[in-house]
Order: structure tokens, then C-alpha cells, then sequence
């Protein structure tokens, strides 16, 4: 679904949480994540350097992997890419060396909830550098994305639970096995009329996360 929300802060983003993982360096692993994130939202080196609050020489090298990553500087660029921390520590890295760039095991997906919303995403893919991204949406009962358009395409499959969904003003209710597909430029939306939650599988290319 890919959808373009505005973070909202989390609890366990205090100051005095973050302090004590302070000197934990996650960057070795993070760093191509940082960049792919970034040019998969359409961002420069500038934009998110600028909302972090740190200098753009500084995220060239963290994107490089050539510079320590404290916590407390990783929350701040999560905030201005508009993920949670927790997108970077749920990477696919414990499974098989051989296969992480083919193959995504259930346990290791990496998820991302959507505060207020009632929506989880988890990527199915192995990372966002491909020509295409695969989600599995959770969306709960009363859950609304909202409009929202971007650029490509997408495609889905409804596992479970009913989705409403609109297309350019038109609305549709579908129901488990059924499918659909429009282009991302269209202004869409999409809401669980139910109440039990509704499972979607996405596919979306470009990569939009």
C-alpha cells in the first residue's frame, strides 16, 4: 500500500532510551537501507540531511557505511524518512548469507506500523533497490488510509476480511480472492468496512515504501 503517512512519536523514543543504546553502532548494517529508503522516497542527500539536523558529509558517509551511527542521530533520520527506528532492526540478516537478496523468511520480515492509522505493513521483498516491492497489509477494523497517489503502478490480492478500496472516485468491495490492479497516479484509498481485520498482499512498482 505504501502509504505516505506523517510519523507520529512513540513512546520508547525518549532521550533516556535512547542514551542507553547510545553507544550500540548499528551502521555496518544500515547504511544501504539509508540510502535506498531515501531514493525510494525521492529524497536527497540535502532534504533529509537538512531535516536531521546533521551535515550532508555526514549522511554520505553513514549511506557509505564509512562513519558511526549513534542511536540518538539514526531516530532523527528515521523521523525525517518517516519510518521508526525499529525499520532498521528488523532486517532480513539473521537468515541463510546465500539467500537474503532472493529470499524473505517469515521471520524476518521487516515491519512498519502506521501510529493512529491501524495499518501494518510488512515487505515481502528483500529489499527496495529492485524494479518492484510485495507487502502483506494488515488493516484493522474502522482503519482508513486516506487519498493518497504516487508514481507507478500496483497490483493486489485480498488473503482475508473485506477491503473497500477507490480508484479515481470509484468504489469497489472486495472480498478474499479477489484481485485488482490501477495505476498509482490515480488518487486512491482503502478501508476495512469489517470487523475482523483485512490481510492484502501488495505489489507496487516502482519501489514507494
Amino acid at each position: 500500500m505504501a502509504i505516505q503517512a506523517t510519523r507520529q512519536a512513540h513512546p520508547e523514543d525518549n532521550d533516556e532510551s535512547l542514551a542507553v543504546l547510545e553507544d550500540i553502532d548499528p551502521g555496518a548494517a544500515i547504511g544501504e537501507q539509508l540510502r535506498e529508503l531515501r531514493l525510494v522516497k525521492n529524497l536527497t542527500l540535502r532534504e533529509v540531511a537538512e531535516k536531521a539536523g546533521i551535515s550532508v558529509g555526514y549522511l554520505s558517509q553513514l549511506e557509505r557505511n564509512h562513519s558511526r551511527l549513534p542511536i540518538a542521530v539514526l531516530k532523527r533520520i528515521s523521523d525525517a524518512l518517516g519510518v521508526h527506528m525499529n525499520w532498521f532492526f528488523q532486517q532480513n540478516t539473521e537468515g541463510d548469507p546465500a539467500e537474503r537478496d532472493v529470499v524473505v523468511r517469515s521471520t524476518h520480515r521487516r515491519r512498519m506500523s502506521f501510529t493512529g492509522l491501524g495499518i501494518q505493513e510488512e515487505l515481502l521483498s528483500p529489499n527496495l533497490s529492485g524494479p518492484l516491492e510485495m507487502l502483506l497489509s494488515t488493516i484493522e477494523p474502522g482503519s482508513d488510509s486516506e487519498d493518497y497517489f504516487h508514481d507507478g503502478a500496483e497490483a493486489g490480492y485480498v488473503l482475508s476480511g473485506t477491503l473497500d478500496l477507490w480508484v479515481s472516485g470509484r468504489h469497489f468491495r472486495l472480498h478474499e480472492g479477489d484481485s485488482f490492479s490501477f495505476k498509482s497516479t490515480d488518487v486512491h484509498r482503502c478501508a476495512n468496512p469489517g470487523d475482523v481485520p483485512v490481510r492484502v498482499i501488495w505489489v507496487i512498482t516502482p519501489p514507494h515504501y
